[in-house]
């Protein structure tokens, strides 16, 4: 369900805007979006763990924070990260 440590660290330099950049909203929106990957692979097979759909929403909800966030302050980046991760908005 978690992400691993080789896994994130990819995500991170795949998406980071320089060297270091782990906390750019663009990291943490496509970190985000690994796990919760991670989790909706989890819930074709375990349909009735609430507890962790539980958490799949908040993370759906902080992501689409973050989101709104980097829409207002940078749209470009905004439009490139939607549509590399490939979510639908």
């Amino acid at each position: 369900m978690s992400v691993t440590a080789g896994r994130k660290a990819e995500v991170i330099t795949a998406f980071a805007n320089k060297p270091g950049d782990t906390g750019s909203p663009e990291v943490q929106v496509a970190i985000l979006s690994e796990r919760i990957n991670n989790l909706t692979e989890h819930f074709k097979t375990h349909v009735k763990d609430n507890h962790s759909r539980r958490g799949l929403l908040k993370m759906v909800s902080q992501r689409r924070t973050l989101l709104d966030y980097l829409r207002h302050t940078n749209e470009a980046s905004y439009k490139t990260l939607i549509e590399k991760l490939g979510i639908r908005r």
